[in-house]
């Protein structure tokens, strides 16, 4: 996997209700920021500009609202001015500016609310406007960094990869798309496909707790106020209804009034195991009706899934050709006896595959 790093300097949580904007006073005010190559002060009031308490509003701007934000423009300039004329100073970032950076900092320059406005409208506020990962707790986290697999990483999964790419493809051109579930064995590279869509161009990922569920509803509507296109993504989802997570997901999925906005997609990754009842049988004709109920109750939601992909275990050869995939060269007989060997605790997978591999580099 190969790591993707965007600006860092992050807080730790992030909540939709902020407080007062903002503004460095000091050079020192500057050092935890993520602050691209340019003149650090302007950039830094841009920053405060994508974080200011009335970012959101300004999505859909009144009279009063511009008037306000003009206020602002006009005091904020005469600041800058200051600081700049107070304590001039060369770069301190290395990374390019953001496209919302530098209308944002253009809008301030000009005093134009109407710009500013354009600006949040094209890129939305913080953390927003900056990243394309982000991860869900009941607060909003952006990802500086994180690790995106090798397009080429997953072996015997192509036609699951092939229609999963096109439904996302699908998905971010604004055509209807399917809400996807993964499920199969684990080890064979569902939460890898998954995130592999972060490659594609304006592809923006979301990933959310289990924990975090019964929160989604200020998340989805601040998400329907974007420009963007966001994959939901689910790891590891349980499809057990005796879970509380499972009703907020079965509400979600089309079983409520108020579904997901149509910016967003679902992308769930599951256990097959969680796909029938634990017993690992379907109940016998003559059960109690409770476990026909749980049964059918799992079964509804995993079909609100348009589109659903299987990934089977691997068998031998298949564990062995994905060694050989991921050492880049052929195995060596010992080599072969020795893969078998590791694989004997852990089953034949795709995650073993890359264990093993790495233990040879």
């Amino acid at each position: 996997m190969r790591p993707t790093t965007e600006p860092r300097g992050l807080p730790r949580g992030f909540s939709f209700t902020m407080g007062p904007m903002r503004i460095p006073k000091t050079p020192l005010d500057l050092l935890d920021l993520d602050l691209p190559r340019g003149e650090p002060w302007g950039y830094a009031f841009a920053q405060s500009l994508l974080k200011a308490p009335w970012a959101w509003r300004a999505l859909r701007p009144t009279p009063g609202l511009l008037q306000l934000i003009r206020q602002d423009l006009e005091v904020l300039s005469l600041e800058l001015e200051g600081r700049r004329k107070e304590y001039p100073l060369a770069d301190l970032g290395e990374r390019p500016p953001h496209p919302a950076e530098e209308g944002a900092l253009a809008a301030l320059l000009a005093r134009d609310p109407e710009a500013l406005v354009r600006v949040l409208q094209a890129h939305g506020p913080y953390p927003f406007a900056l990243y394309r990962a982000f991860r869900f707790a009941g607060e909003v986290r952006p990802l500086g960094s994180y690790r995106l697999p090798r397009e080429d990483e997953l072996l015997g999964y192509e036609e699951q990869l092939k229609a999963l790419r096109t439904n996302a493809l699908r998905f971010l051109s604004g055509k209807p798309a399917l809400h996807t579930l993964l499920y199969g064995a684990r080890g064979t590279g569902k939460s890898t496909a998954a995130k592999s869509l972060l490659h594609l161009r304006e592809a923006r990922m979301v990933e959310v707790e289990p924990k975090a569920l019964a929160h989604l509803e200020n998340l989805l509507e601040r998400l329907a106020l974007l420009p963007h296109r966001f994959f939901l993504f689910l790891d590891d989802l349980s499809l057990d209804p005796k879970e509380e997570a499972f009703h907020h997901l079965k509400a979600l999925l089309e079983g409520s009034l108020e579904g997901p906005p149509e910016n967003v997609l679902l992308l769930a990754t599951s256990n097959r195991r969680h796909l029938v009842r634990q017993t690992g049988e379907n109940p016998l004709p003559g059960a109690d009706p409770t476990a026909w109920d749980e049964l059918q109750d799992t079964l509804a939601l995993s079909e609100r899934f348009g589109l659903v992909l299987t990934f089977p275990p691997f068998d031998k050869t298949l564990y062995l050709k994905a060694v050989a995939h991921h050492l880049g060269r052929s195995l060596t007989p010992e080599e072969e006896r020795e893969a078998l060997r590791f694989a004997l605790q852990k089953g034949f997978s795709g995650r073993v595959a890359r264990q093993f591999a790495r233990s040879l580099l």
